[in-house]
């Protein structure tokens, strides 16, 4: 006979024998996901056409994990023009509920295909027959804008459209579109585009294939124009997504620009602004507007370390439609660029004048609690009392000035090496 210790040790054994079995049942969604802008066959096979999600959390939960398999594969390609889908998954193996006590594996199509529009491919031979309909393809609405670039030794020719959901066709093909930010935007939603106020600039690869010129979707960015009262606009930036294939070349920026050659000149914009931008968006923004207005007036060294200014203000808005808190935060920004870190004082001006704006929050705590203090009994009073210690106010302060240094100065070591022509 076992004894019970004996018998219990067995049984644990086998529990982790099932637990690190059912381990190897698990792999990373990112890691499990592949995708494809495919403008030929050859792309297929070829494994350097491959890229990667930043995220997966919106489609497989936030552990972003799979169970149920392993080698697991999941294909998701886009004809690189169309945008015509397809959709399959390959695995080495797969788990056997019968012998885990019944645990089934997660669905991996089922979400996937849930958050993209219906008629995608499943059967590789039909899509890559789909692929020849790339060649009629041409870009819906406006081009605003064609450059060239020199990438890797090669010139690359990229255009911008202006477009709107009037287009015949677009709505479907906005579809397609809006699937990429499931990966590489946090927080995504799909938008209402039955609402005419949406604006979409989308850029393409200009390539010619047997002396036909095509065009690969490259990335795009959605503008919502916002009535301002009394008869004015005020557009704001929602989405802005380069794909990882395209993401490194300065596009985000070129983008930026184009929206904002789009609206400068029009009488009735009163100012372009940002919906939650994200900290690379902040990033880009801030390089961008730094770059302009540096060529502004206002914005000129010896006026910089006098202070921000109204001009500062004004002549952004009139010549670049920035508003007045992005106009504040290329002036601290420039300042940074202007002053002499190495002068002691000068720096500490600098320093002082940036923590004078943060603690603007602090005074109308201030402010707030006086208010309270004259119309509360004071037991009342004192159970609502959350004014911040004076310690504490010194420690975020410096916390927020270290921090925004840090942004300010990664901005001006890109405009050190950017063309400021």
């Amino acid at each position: 006979m076992y004894s019970g210790g004996y018998l219990g040790k067995r049984m644990e054994d086998v529990t982790g024998i099932v637990k690190n079995s059912l381990q190897y049942f698990v792999i990373d969604s990112n890691d499990a996901l592949e995708f494809k802008l495919v403008r030929s066959s050859a792309d297929i096979d070829d494994e350097e056409t491959s890229f990667k999600p930043d995220m997966s959390h919106q489609v497989y939960g936030d552990s972003e994990q799979i169970f149920g398999y392993s080698g697991l594969r999941i294909k998701l390609y886009y004809s690189a023009c169309r945008l015509t889908t397809y959709l399959a998954h390959t695995f080495a193996e797969k788990v056997d509920p019968e012998k885990f006590e019944g645990v089934e594996p997660d669905e991996v199509i089922k979400p996937i295909a849930e958050r993209i529009p219906p008629g995608y491919l499943t059967n590789l031979n039909d899509f890559t027959a789909a692929l020849q309909k790339d060649a009629s393809f041409k870009p819906f609405g406006e081009m605003k804008r064609r450059f060239k670039l020199d990438v890797d030794g090669e010139e690359k020719t990229y255009e911008v459209y202006l477009c709107d959901i009037s287009a015949t066709g677009f709505l479907e093909y906005h579809e397609r579109i809006q699937t990429f930010i499931l990966w590489y935007i946090d927080a995504a939603s799909y938008i209402d585009v039955d609402d005419d106020k949406w604006r979409f600039f989308l850029m393409y690869e200009k390539y010619v294939v047997n002396g036909s010129p095509q065009y690969a979707f490259m990335g795009y960015t959605t503008v919502y124009e916002y009535y301002a009262y009394p008869a004015n606009i005020r557009p704001r930036i929602s989405q802005m997504l380069v794909l990882p294939p395209f993401q490194r070349l300065g596009l985000g920026g070129e983008m930026l620009n184009i929206i904002y050659d789009n609206y400068k000149d029009n009488i009735k914009v009163l100012d372009i602004t940002v919906e939650d931008p994200s900290d690379n968006f902040a990033r880009l923004r801030d390089f961008v507007d730094s770059k302009n207005c540096l060529k502004l007036e206002s914005f000129q060294s010896k006026k910089l370390l006098q202070g921000f200014s109204e001009a500062m203000v004004e002549e952004a808005k009139k010549r670049l439609k920035l508003n007045k808190r992005q106009v504040r935060r290329v002036y601290e920004i420039l300042r940074l660029h202007a002053t002499d870190r190495s002068d002691k004082e000068a720096y500490r001006q600098y320093r002082l004048d940036i923590k004078n704006r943060l603690n603007v929050q602090y005074k109308k705590e201030d402010r707030d609690m006086e208010k309270l203090k004259k119309v509360l009994r004071p037991e009342e009073f004192a159970a609502t009392m959350t004014v911040t210690s004076k310690d504490q106010r010194l420690e975020s302060l410096e916390r927020q000035y270290t921090e925004l240094e840090e942004h300010y100065l990664h901005v001006l070591e890109r405009l050190a090496s950017a063309d400021l022509s």
